[in-house]
């Protein structure tokens, strides 16, 4: 691996132990105005200082984060889909020029194994490793998954060994039963999707099984900045992922902060 590459995933994957709190705020590429990031600047500022990375497009990149920000941006460089639409007709939409004129650590893009458009976001990820290899990129790849898909072991492995086998550098994919069983067949490091909003006690278990099962780090959105303290989600995450916290130490934090009305 290249002095370059290496160095912007570390940034990422934070040592001693390559794990990260990926603040993902990327939604609106194909849902729009998602409730809690209609106001982008309002929603990331708070949050900044508590994430490892932002995974972001580099509409709201140039627009909503302070150049002055020293976190590492995982840009969203895939889309062409939305939510009226079959999401897996997505193309790459930004220049590996425009990626090294923001000065990224990451781009990314989603694949859809089994679903329309599986070739084209599987050949949109060789392409986009092919450039992110030649200017020291490194490439993650997010699994998506369609309504008609079952989140299982079975499934998830085999979307994260091709994506790994394509050469993504790491792979963003949903925690399941058998988690272990993924991690051990992906030879890259696996991040946790959060998902939809659920209770915040739920998401931090969520993230704590994750990580027991060996996940290299979550990449939270919705879970973090609809919560009706998002800063408290964010350091309760920040401690299971970086100090092995307990689910009760974390709600703990996660109250604390609540109590004292931080938003």
């Amino acid at each position: 691996m290249d002095w370059g590459l290496a160095n912007r995933l570390a940034r990422i994957l934070k040592l001693p132990h390559g794990r990260t709190v990926m603040l993902a705020v990327d939604h609106g590429y194909f849902l729009g105005p998602t409730s809690g990031l209609e106001e982008p600047r309002k929603t990331i500022t708070p949050l900044l200082v508590h994430a490892d990375s932002l995974m972001v497009t580099r509409g709201v990149l140039r627009s909503s984060v302070p150049p002055s920000a020293d976190v590492p941006i995982v840009l969203r460089v895939s889309g062409g889909a939305s939510i009226l639409r079959e999401l897996s007709h997505e193309g790459l939409t930004v220049a590996i020029e425009d990626a090294i004129r923001l000065n990224v650590s990451a781009i990314t893009l989603s694949i859809f194994v089994g679903a329309e458009g599986e070739r084209q976001s599987l050949l949109n990820l060789a392409k986009l490793v092919d450039a992110g290899e030649r200017d020291g990129i490194p490439v993650l790849a997010v699994t998506a998954v369609g309504k008609e898909m079952t989140r299982d072991a079975r499934y998830l492995g085999l979307c994260c060994r091709i994506a790994a086998e394509i050469g993504a550098r790491f792979v963003k994919t949903y925690y399941c039963e058998g988690f272990e069983e993924v991690v051990r067949a992906t030879p890259v490091p696996l991040i946790i999707a959060g998902g939809k909003k659920t209770a915040e006690r739920e998401a931090i278990e969520l993230a704590a099984n994750a990580m027991r099962a060996g996940a290299a780090g979550v990449d939270m959105g919705r879970n973090i900045f609809q919560s009706d303290c998002p800063v408290g989600m964010i350091r309760a995450v920040r401690a299971v992922v970086h100090e092995g916290a307990s689910v009760a130490g974390a709600i703990a934090i996660y109250e604390r902060e609540k109590s004292t009305g931080s938003r």
